[in-house]
């Protein structure tokens, strides 16, 4: 018997560590660590002792015998991995210990966001004696895209959240949400009163078609629908267009596959989870009976991971479907992607789409898959009422639609007081050190993590490998003497923040939402129902 990593992995890779025989594969440092869609666990040496089912953080590995039916695959997806890529090289990687020099009684390092690589930071610095942390959210809530940004049906991935929890809980941790750096504190004052700061705030913005129409109403980022049914309090007043039979979907990685299967199923089955108010009455309402994902590319090239295809497969009452001229694979595509026919993976994704070129259409509502088509303009006057794909060669056609999405990608925002290549999307940093874009030279005090640092790529549990990276640099500098020493105080701080912040939500006000929102939650039979406006927070927060 064996153990199975499942669809829900979050790649944090804490299950590696315990395994005593060190059975799970790709381990961080690994060539294949950063790009890969999950770990796997390998039949022929696992040993059963379940260790790592129990340290995952997202109920992500089942025992063979237990695997719910519709996770079934994995068993397979887990083996196939490494007859690819045999284990040979058994030994426990060396676990690294941080401490501080010993001439240092004190640290204090202030994080600015509460996302994934934030809380990895945290969790990290927070470890060691004689550090205290800072950490500050512009909303009134943690979590970052754990709360605003996991779809609602993907539940097991939000477990994480309570082990960030826990970490927020620590005593030389300091919450002080509904804090904006740049409106309330400056990145300046920070450095004054902390020996450094890390930029932690993901990538807050979307990259754009650049076409004719695009700025139409009814032609939407998927950030923003996103956050809408996530019930992100920026954008809880937001309307979207369901009223037409068919949204297309611009962009084919798992954000896009997302939007299309909220889209596509109806609101029953999201009426138990985490899903906005708001968005479940207007998906009650909808009218789409289709959803269309464009690819720009051949199939070769989709962005998606295996995991979720499968998943977008099994829907029901909905048929996964593609246009059979449209999924052909070239030779010339394999060379370009580096993959060959059999490559692991790219052949089970590829047996569900030319699946899905084959089947006859017999369920209420479709999504369907299209490749090879870029979108050249969106039609109508005041709003969307179709999108032009074109083909290679010049051919064109108009889709009808009332709504297009845009999922290709994400952008950071420059933030005052810290340097921000436009071009790239990130701030310029070497190992998390923000470096001066002119002279390549490291910024005393100050660090990065997550997508702001390497731009938007990976999965929640990228996040953990990239932060401590980060706080590698830190602490080596430190070790060397050039984090520069604050002159203020965490007194001083304190009373800072309060004095620009009279809606500050500290650690005990972030509680009493959880309060609300899980009582609300569990009074309705939903793990939580989400308060969707800050006001709202802040009243719960006051516990008025």
């Amino acid at each position: 018997m064996t153990f199975v990593i499942t669809q829900a992995c979050c790649n944090d890779a804490s299950c590696v560590a315990v395994c005593p025989v060190q059975c799970i594969r790709p381990r961080p440092g690994d060539s294949d660590f950063a790009t890969t869609e999950q770990l796997y666990i390998d039949p022929a040496t696992c040993i059963d002792c379940g260790a790592c089912a129990y340290e995952c953080p997202v109920d992500a590995i089942f025992p063979e015998e237990d695997l719910p039916p519709p996770l079934a695959d994995f068993r397979d997806i887990n083996a196939d991995y490494f007859a690819l890529h045999p284990l040979e090289d058994v030994r426990p990687l060396p676990v690294k210990r941080h401490r501080l020099p010993d001439a240092t009684t004190e640290f204090r390092v202030a994080v600015i966001g509460a996302g994934p690589s934030a809380m990895y930071a945290v969790a990290e610095l927070s470890e060691m004696v004689g550090v205290s942390v800072t950490v500050l959210e512009r909303t009134p809530t943690p979590l970052g895209l754990l709360r605003a940004g996991v779809a609602p049906d993907h539940e097991g991935t939000k477990l994480i959240g309570e082990r960030f929890s826990r970490v927020l809980q620590r005593p030389n941790v300091e919450c002080l949400f509904n804090v904006e750096v740049g409106r309330d504190v400056s990145v300046a004052e920070l450095l004054i009163h902390h020996h450094a700061v890390i930029c932690a705030v993901g990538a807050a913005d979307d990259r754009k078609l650049g076409i004719p129409g695009e700025d139409l109403e009814g032609s939407v980022s998927a950030r923003e629908f996103v956050a809408w049914y996530n019930g992100h309090p920026d954008y809880s007043d937001r309307h979207f267009d369901l009223s037409g039979k068919r949204a297309v979907v611009i962009g084919n990685g798992n954000v896009a596959l997302d939007v299309a299967r909220v889209l596509a199923r109806p609101a029953s089955a999201y009426e138990k989870t985490t899903m906005s108010d708001v968005a479940l009455e207007a998906l009650r309402g909808s009218a789409i009976e289709e959803v269309m994902v464009v690819g720009r590319r051949g199939q070769v090239f989709g962005a998606y991971s295996t995991a979720e295809l499968l998943a977008l497969e099994r829907l029901p009452g909905v048929d996964l479907l593609a246009y059979p001229a449209e999924v052909s694979v070239t030779d010339e595509e394999l060379v370009t992607a580096g993959l060959e026919e059999s490559s692991f993976n790219f052949a089970r994704r590829r047996g569900v789409i030319d699946a899905a070129a084959r089947r006859t259409p017999v369920s209420p509502r479709r999504i369907i898959m299209r490749y090879r088509l870029k979108p050249t303009a969106l039609i109508g006057e005041d709003a969307v009422r179709g999108v032009v794909l074109t083909e290679a060669d010049g051919t064109s056609e108009a889709v009808e639609t009332s709504l297009v999405i845009r999922a290709v990608g994400f952008r950071a925002r420059s933030m005052p007081g810290i340097p921000f290549d436009s071009s790239a999307g990130i701030i310029p940093n070497d190992a998390g050190r923000i470096v001066d874009p002119d002279t390549g030279r490291p910024l005393p005090g100050l660090y990065c993590a997550g997508w702001v640092k390497r731009g938007p790529s990976g999965v929640i549990g990228t996040n953990r490998t990239d932060s401590a990276e980060t706080v590698a640099s830190l602490l080596e500098d430190l070790a060397d003497g050039r984090v520069p020493q604050p002159v203020g105080s965490s007194t001083d701080f304190a009373d800072l923040i309060r004095s620009r912040q009279p809606y500050l939500v500290d650690r005990a006000g972030w509680r009493r939402i959880e309060e609300a929102e899980l009582g609300a939650g569990a009074a309705t039979g939903r793990t939580r129902v989400k308060l969707l406006n800050s006001a709202d927070l802040l009243k719960a927060a006051r516990g008025a």
